[in-house]
């Protein structure tokens, strides 16, 4: 079968590979992909910054942005042929931690976890793979290949929940949100904050465009201007940037008794003027919080679903911008100017 894979470590080492079958060792779940999502820790490690192989090989198969359907599965799995389904992305490694055990992998203490398509884990971005029942997730139907979203809205559905948990420690009643980047993950944080029933702005460096269109489809309101100069001090903030200047000005504002979540993040030893002394003050007298969020549980897939279930499907499908079949994988980068979502089809013929 194909397989799209990388060697960590190398430059420009994406190609495709002649994998056999998954062994049944895998998990007792076969399942036929569909679509594999890029996002920037596949570019990481398509550029040799990144990823690591599986003990033992010298590959990485590359993919953790999935979604495919039920091939084989046994009655006791609970899943049947056809159901369409989303591997999660972590799975405990051999010295899981308490809260890997308790299912909470997400918050692992030990970083002994293993991942698929980035860490000593194989991905999902090949035509057959196997799985434990325990690490899939069952889409509605109707959700069709959008569901190649739900790992990401997972990520942001996280993040919500820290927020939200954050929040209750005072008599925080929010109504202003900034999301700070308005890629994927920051479009679908804005999703989830109108879903909520929160006035929304989104901050990027695009004037007009798709991205501007998206965030106003959702009845959020666009901006493209500097965030210090807005003039808004949020109750919640949530930065999916990664922008080390945009960070140093989301931490800057927020309300008394606020949150600020970093969901994206810059490369180690990128340096800014921020003031420390002077955000520490704001924080410390404004009763505010600062929180960093990444990965999802099962329990952030499941909301994530019931969010993506819960969206106009049309806006989500404007977010997939290129689909792209699996033998023309070299066109996927660059990424374009209107570029959100790119896609890798595996199958494709309607679905």
């Amino acid at each position: 079968m194909k397989a799209l894979t990388v060697q960590p470590g190398r430059k420009d080492s994406l190609e495709i590979r002649d994998l056999p079958e998954p062994p049944v060792s895998d998990g007792s779940v076969l399942v036929e992909c569909m679509e594999i999502g890029l996002c920037g820790t596949d570019v990481e490690i398509i550029a040799g910054e990144f990823g690591e192989a599986p003990r033992g090989t010298d590959f990485l198969v590359l993919g953790h942005e999935s979604v495919g359907r039920v091939v084989e599965a046994p009655t006791s799995s609970g899943f049947a042929t056809g159901d369409l389904v989303v591997g999660m992305v972590r799975r405990l490694g051999s010295n899981p931690c308490e809260a890997c055990l308790k299912g909470e992998w997400d918050m692992c203490r030990g970083h002994e976890y293993v991942e698929h398509g980035i860490k000593q884990l194989h991905g999902f971005a090949r035509e057959r793979w196997r799985t434990h029942p325990e690490s899939l997730v069952r889409l509605p139907a109707e959700l069709g290949r959008l569901g190649v979203l739900l790992e990401p809205a997972s990520i942001v559905a996280k993040a919500w929940e820290n927020i939200t948990h954050i929040g209750r420690r005072s008599v925080l009643a929010p109504s202003s949100v900034v999301v700070t980047g308005a890629g994927p993950i920051g479009l679908l944080a804005a999703l989830l904050g109108v879903q909520r029933g929160f006035d929304v702005h989104v901050f990027d460096i695009f004037e007009d465009g798709l991205k501007p269109s998206l965030v106003r489809a959702l009845g959020a309101t666009y901006h493209h201007g500097r965030l210090s100069e807005s003039g808004l001090s949020p109750d919640i903030a949530i930065d999916c940037s990664g922008s080390a200047t945009v960070i140093e000005e989301v931490v800057k504002i927020g309300a008394p008794g606020g949150v600020t979540c970093l969901v994206g993040f810059p490369r180690a030893g990128t340096s800014t003027q921020l003031d420390l002394g002077l955000a520490a003050l704001q924080f410390v007298l404004g009763n505010r919080v600062l929180l960093g969020s990444m990965n999802a549980n099962a329990r952030h897939f499941s909301q994530a679903a019931a969010a993506l279930t819960a969206a106009d499907p049309a806006w989500l499908e404007r977010m997939l911008t290129r689909r792209i079949p699996l033998e023309q994988y070299r066109e996927m980068l660059p990424y374009r100017p209107d570029d959100v979502k790119i896609v890798l089809d595996f199958a494709p013929h309607p679905i």
